[in-house]
Parts: C-alpha cells; sequence; structure tokens
C-alpha cells in the first residue's frame, strides 16, 4: 500500500480533496495507481522522511483511495477510514507500513448528524453574510457533504493546534467526533465576532460558552505570541500556569497548584510569603506525574550488565534476576522490597545503579543514616519556617521519573526521638498497598510511588525495627574471598584508578604478585573498599614518576610496593604456634566482616570472684555467665578451685567494644581448657552461642567468620548444627582449606578440643 506522511493537516473520512503531484514521492504516481489505496500517517513533527522513526508517526491514520490524476499533475483522492498502524519501517529511504480498520462508536444516527450539519451550515451561511468574501465562500459551503468535510475545508483558518486536530481524528465516538467539530467551528466564528459587542451578545448557554472559549483562546494565543517575542519578561505566574497544564498532574494535586497559584497572584513579589509559594510551586511542577509504560525487560541484557559491573555476587544476581523476570511476566512494579545486607564495600550500594541500567530507568540514591525526625522522611507541613519536603520525594524530584530505582542507603541507621519515628513513616513508602497515595506533607497532596523500584542496604539487620525488617526481603552480601578480590582489583578497580587518574595501559604495568600482596598485607575487610583506596594510591604515586619523567612506563612488583604504597600498617591476628591452658580462638562478625578473638581466661588469688574485661557488653557478659555455670556443671571435681580462686576472663583489643550472641562455645570452651590445664590447639576456633541444657544454638554472618579463619591459618572450625544450611553461601575455596564440623551439644566440641571429659 502506497505510504504517505503528512504533517498539520486535517484528514477525516468521507472527504473528498487534492494532492499536488509533485507532493508525493516522486516517480510513485502514475495513471496505473488510480483505482489504489493509500495510507496517510499523521507525523508528531514536520521532519524529513529519512529521519523518521515509528515514535515520530500518531498511532491513528486514515486510508484513502486514488480516484483520478489529472494532467495538471492534480490527484483526487478519497479519505475512507480512520485505521490504525500496525507496522512500520523504511527501507531505501520508503516508507512502508500496514494498518487495520479502527471501527467507531456508533452513538449518532444519520438522522441526528444531518440536522446538526445543516444547522451548522446555515449558521456559517448567516456569518458570512457581513464579510466581502462571502459570495466566494458561499459556494463553498453549498458544496460540503457533511461534517467532516465541513472541518476539514475550514481547518487551515482555525484555531486548533496540531494536536487538537489529532485529537478529533483519535476520538471514536461519533457523537464525540461531532460535538468536538462543532466547537471548533463555532469557536472559529466567535473569533471573528468579538470586535462587534452587540452583535455577539447571545442569549443562549452554549453560544455564551463557545465566546468566552473562543476570549480565552484569542488572548492566550495573543499571550503566547508576546511571551515567544519577550520570553525575559514571562512572569512566574504565567510560567506556572503553563507548567501546571504541561504537569499531567493528578486532579486532587493540581487543584492545591492552582489554589498556590491564586495565592501567589494576590500576594505579589513583595509578599513574605511569595518565596514559599515559589518554591512549592517549582517543586511540584518540576515532580514527574506521567505515568510511564515499563519498557521491555531483557533478562539476557540484565545478567550481561551485573556481571559486567560486579564480579562474583551469584546468588544475588540469581535473586535479582528474578525479580526481573516477574517484573516482566507482570508488565508492571512486583515482587518484593529487596534489603542488600553486607559489609561495607561489597556492592550493596553500587549494584543498585546496574538494576536501573538493567531496566533502563532512572537512578537515585538516599542516605538514611543518621536520620532521626519523621519530618525528613514525611515532609514538613508548609506551616513550619523553613519547611521542605521529605527526602523521598526530593529523590523523585531529582530523579525525574515518575518509576525511577531508589535506593534507600543505611536502613539500619535510622534512629527516633521526640521528633518521631522515621522507620514508621518509611513503612508506608514500602508497603505496595499503601504507597500508591503517598502523601508527603509539604506536597500536602497524594504521590503515586507504586512504579519506583526500592532497594534497601544495610550493614547489619540487628538494629532495624521488626515490622520494617518484615516488610523486606534480606539478601545477604557475603565478603569477598582473596581470589575474587584478585578479579575485582585486576578487572575492574586497577582500570577504573588509572583512568580517573589518566594514565594510560602501556605506562602503568602492576603484577599479579603485587596486587595478592596488597590484598593480603594491606587491607583487612570483607569489601573492596579499602582496596580500591589502595589502587587509587598506587595510581597517584605512579602518575608523579610519570609526569616527572623519571620513567616512560612504570612496574609495580610485590618487591617495589613499598615504594608507592608505604610500610603496611596492617596486622592481622593469626593463630599463634602453640598456646597455654585457658585460651581458644573464637569467631567474630564486625561491620567490616569476620574477624578471630582469642578468649583468655586465667586464676588469680582470690575467694571465687570473677572479673571481665575487654570491652564486653550484656550479652556476652551473660554468656560468660552461661559458660561458668556449664564448666561447673561438666566439671564437678575440676572446677572446685574456681570457688577458691579469682577468675578473669579477658577477650583483648579491650578499646574495642565487643557484643553478640555467639562467643558461648568459645568461652565455655576456654573455661574448660582453664579448668582442665589442657591445650587447646590454636588452629582449632569455634562459633556458636550455649544453653544451659549444654546445647549449641545457631548464629549469624557464617561466611564472614570462616573467611577470617582461613586467612587467619586456622584448621579446624566448630559451627552450630543448624548453621549447616548456611555453608552454601561459603566460598568453596575456603571450605576446601578448613574442616568444617557441625556440632549440636558443647560436650562434642569439649571432647574434640580437649579430650576425654572424665
Amino acid at each position: 500500500m502506497l505510504t504517505i506522511p503528512i504533517y498539520n493537516m486535517m484528514l477525516l473520512p468521507d472527504v473528498t480533496f487534492f494532492f499536488r503531484k509533485d507532493a508525493l514521492p516522486e516517480g510513485r504516481l502514475t495513471q496505473e495507481n488510480v483505482g489504489e489505496n493509500i495510507l496517510f500517517l499523521m507525523l508528531k513533527d514536520d521532519k524529513e522522511h529519512k529521519e523518521l522513526t515509528r515514535d515520530d508517526v500518531y498511532p491513528i491514520g486514515i486510508s484513502g483511495k486514488i480516484e483520478s490524476i489529472d494532467d495538471g499533475g492534480n490527484v483526487r483522492i478519497t479519505a475512507q477510514e480512520r485505521v490504525e498502524v500496525q507496522d512500520f519501517e523504511i527501507n531505501a529511504g520508503e516508507i512502508e507500513a500496514s494498518a487495520v480498520i479502527r471501527p467507531d462508536v456508533d452513538d449518532l444516527s444519520r438522522q441526528e448528524e444531518g440536522e446538526h450539519f445543516n444547522q451548522l451550515k446555515n449558521d456559517l451561511l448567516q456569518f458570512i453574510r457581513g464579510f466581502q468574501w462571502g459570495v466566494w465562500a458561499r459556494g463553498l459551503i453549498l458544496q460540503w457533504k457533511n461534517l467532516n468535510e465541513t472541518l476539514c475545508a475550514l481547518s487551515g483558518y482555525l484555531n486548533l493546534t496540531w494536536e487538537e486536530k489529532y485529537g478529533i481524528l483519535e476520538t471514536d465516538s461519533r457523537r464525540g467526533r461531532m460535538e468536538k467539530i462543532e466547537q471548533a467551528i463555532y469557536e472559529f466564528m466567535e473569533i471573528f465576532n468579538v470586535s462587534e459587542e452587540a452583535k455577539n451578545a447571545q442569549e443562549e448557554t452554549h453560544e455564551q460558552a463557545y465566546r468566552e472559549s473562543a476570549i480565552k483562546k484569542q488572548i492566550e494565543i495573543l499571550q503566547n505570541q508576546l511571551d515567544e517575542m519577550h520570553p525575559e519578561n514571562v512572569s512566574d505566574v504565567r510560567k506556572f500556569e503553563t507548567k501546571i497544564r504541561e504537569s499531567q498532574m493528578n486532579e486532587e494535586a493540581r487543584k492545591e497548584a492552582e489554589k498556590v497559584l491564586g495565592r501567589m497572584k494576590q500576594e505579589g513579589k513583595d509578599s513574605h510569603e511569595y518565596g514559599m509559594l515559589y518554591e512549592y510551586l517549582d517543586f511540584v511542577t518540576s515532580l514527574s506525574w506521567k505515568p510511564e509504560e515499563m519498557p521491555p525487560i531483557d533478562l539476557k541484557e540484565a545478567e550481561e550488565i551485573l556481571d559486567e559491573d560486579h564480579y562474583g555476587l551469584k546468588k544475588v544476581k540469581e535473586r535479582i534476576v528474578q525479580q526481573l523476570a516477574v517484573m516482566a511476566l507482570n508488565k508492571k512494579q512486583s515482587g518484593s522490597i529487596l534489603l542488600f545486607v553486607g559489609a561495607p564495600g561489597t556492592g550493596k550500594t553500587s549494584i543498585g545503579q546496574s538494576i536501573a541500567r538493567a531496566l533502563h530507568r532512572a537512578y537515585v540514591r538516599i542516605s538514611l543514616g543518621g536520620v532521626r525526625d519523621e519530618a525528613e522522611i514525611r515532609g514538613h507541613r508548609r506551616t513550619y519556617v523553613g519547611a521542605m519536603p521529605g527526602r523521598i520525594m526530593e529523590g523523585m524530584k531529582r530523579s525525574g521519573a515518575a518509576n525511577p530505582v531508589m535506593v534507600l542507603d543505611e536502613v539500619d541507621k535510622l534512629s527516633h526521638d521526640y521528633s518521631g519515628d522515621p522507620a514508621s513513616a518509611l513503612l508506608e513508602v514500602l508497603d505496595p498497598e499503601q504507597n500508591s497515595n503517598f502523601t508527603d506533607h509539604y506536597m500536602n497532596v497524594p504521590y503515586d510511588l507504586s512504579n519506583v523500584l526500592f532497594v534497601c542496604t544495610a550493614n547489619t539487620t540487628d538494629t532495624i525495627p521488626e515490622p520494617l525488617l518484615n516488610r523486606m526481603e534480606v539478601i545477604p552480601f557475603p565478603g569477598y574471598t582473596p581470589s575474587e578480590k584478585f578479579q575485582i582489583a585486576r578487572k575492574h578497580l586497577l582500570p577504573k584508578a588509572m583512568e580517573s587518574m589518566g594514565i594510560k595501559k602501556q605506562n602503568l604495568k602492576v603484577t599479579d604478585e603485587a596486587i595478592r600482596k596488597i590484598i593480603e598485607d594491606y587491607t583487612a575487610e570483607s569489601g573492596v573498599r579499602g582496596l580500591k583506596k589502595q589502587m587509587d594510591t598506587l595510581c597517584r604515586s605512579a602518575a608523579v614518576r610519570l609526569v616527572r619523567g623519571d620513567q616512560k612506563s612504570v612496574t609495580v612488583s610485590e618487591k617495589r610496593l613499598a615504594e608507592f604504597l608505604g610500610r603496611s600498617e596492617m596486622h592481622h591476628d593469626r593463630v599463634p604456634l602453640d598456646t597455654v591452658p585457658g585460651v581458644v580462638t573464637g569467631l567474630a562478625w564486625t561491620m567490616a566482616g569476620g574477624e578471630i578473638l582469642f578468649i583468655e581466661t586465667a586464676m588469680t588469688q582470690g575467694e571465687g570472684s570473677v572479673k571481665i574485661t575487654g570491652q564486653l557488653g550484656d550479652v556476652m557478659k551473660e554468656s560468660a555467665q552461661i559458660a561458668i555455670t556449664l564448666v561447673k556443671s561438666m566439671y564437678p571435681e575440676k572446677s572446685k578451685v574456681l570457688e577458691e580462686r579469682e577468675l578473669h576472663i579477658h577477650v583483648p583489643s579491650g578499646a574495642v567494644p565487643k557484643d553478640g550472641p555467639s562467643a558461648g562455645i568459645t568461652l565455655t570452651t576456654a573455661l574448660a581448657s582453664l579448668v582442665t590445664g589442657k591445650k587447646v590447639s590454636p588452629q582449632i576456633a569455634m562459633t556458636g552461642e550455649v544453653s544451659l541444657r549444654g546445647g549449641v544454638m545457631p548464629i549469624g554472618g557464617l561466611p564472614e567468620k570462616l573467611m577470617a579463619a582461613q586467612r587467619a591459618g586456622v584448621r579446624k572450625v566448630f559451627i552450630p548444627w543448624d548453621n549447616r544450611e548456611d555453608l552454601e553461601d561459603v566460598a568453596q575455596e575456603v571450605k576446601e582449606k578448613l574442616e568444617i564440623v557441625p556440632v549440636k551439644q558443647v560436650s562434642q566440641v569439649l571432647e574434640a578440643a580437649l579430650g576425654s571429659m572424665e
């Protein structure tokens, strides 16, 4: 089918019109085309054919038929039906498209339509009597056969935008289309009559409405022309009128914005409230109110982006891909709120950027660390001096979209005081049943957050309130193994550092051994944040040598690391070659990952008192009391010495506060070693809480603890029986270097570490 794109031309069914042959594609029209069907595509903007894409074409067009081509090059065409454009492509500069008929809603009888047409034609004939060109126009009007033809003939004279013209074409209802045609033509006549006040005094209500609409439109046209001629003089009120009209905000928001705009008009620029009103209108009109269609989700592309941006994290990526697959099937935002939990530098925040890139969405990050005022989430009421919107809506403004990927960082560091509980306010934000009508106190109108993909991050779940934690799905981010850190440094951190420092690839070479030594001796963390800093430092040192001209290229080997990074200040705890009774290696989880710690016990002169040092928290102090009771019950004879001596329990690094429910088994073993006088091999470590019945209870942070054990030279680790499934999250290279023994009872550990309990 011959396809012709047109711009700003009114076409409707049952209308015959003429084209100049030379206005159509050269060589496409001959006498052989007479009788052929033709498809007219409505362009959104006037563009060259070679530049057109599918997005430049409105979805509804007009089909027609070529009736004749005369010798003068005039092509007579009859428009037939409205159609929906299906396929669209450009081959060798020619447009090829297909379409299907878009049926009308037949809610108007032919008789009623004819009556309206006759009335309109009579009104037009009456209207033209007062003009010199009336005789010429009368002949044209009498030839028109229907409303569609009338509108098409007058379209060049009507004060209609191209969008308004297209709006008539896309109206399915025949009655609705007729009403729009009548309104456009009557407004056209009234605009010509606005200068004759007496003549325009109409008694009919609908005629008065046409006149009012025509005057407003005429004023708007003139004002727009003035604004274009003098953009520097456009008033704030005029600017916000346009912004509100174009914002597509919901009805409630529009009414509130117009109400504030009305106050701005009354107050004037000299009012002390003008600034506050201006800021409010600027904020609400800067938000994206238009619901955005979810673009197709390509899982293969998403997986490639995740792999490109992050090394390892296999289970994390699998869970993210599952979430994206659910969204792809539902064609909407759905699924759990993801909470990424792990040590700093493990990629929790940056993977949110990768998700946004995979979804082709805007990305925005909001830090919640230290937020203690509920108004930081819900916003301040505008009655307060210095009122501001909450961080959520401020983030929506920064994103410039209605469906960004929003990372809520450090939700574990929320706190509360007399100003309210921000965690409770966050519940509404993250609840899909409520956030479609989230109301920020500053805005005072609902905003739809249901299309936002929320991703939360935390270092630990211990400080997150239970109701908020239950709203999210916890996805642990394990620490990186040395081999994973090596790959991350080689593939990501070092190239990025070189690029940011302006160092070319041929000017700097870092050996694999040097990178491994940096990981081992210059960093002590589960993540790679410290490793990134070391890579930056190394590149800066290399940059100095290159700029001075001392060397054209720099090679950093293991032996030369100190020249670039200085002496390593990291001192990892490593298990000693030998030990004494009463000292046992334990495992701990910290914000920076896993660490080993030594539980030390000793007896001195005294009368059965207990001294606990090392800045232990209440939980660990209670674990120590339970351990003492267990040892007394399991070694009744040998533990009598505790009644005659003072017991001292100490955990080194006394300046560092320590607490947590996982040192019970280590404390018990250390005390048992003390009272029996038997050494525990320093290459044995353990973690687990204990009960008064002698059971070993599960703990958290197992992957990080085992990684710390392997790094410190431990060979054998006792873990709670109920933590067996957590071994799936432990890197294979760690499991291969450790003998991991799950236990149910304290007695199993004591027999393995100390021998028979007889």
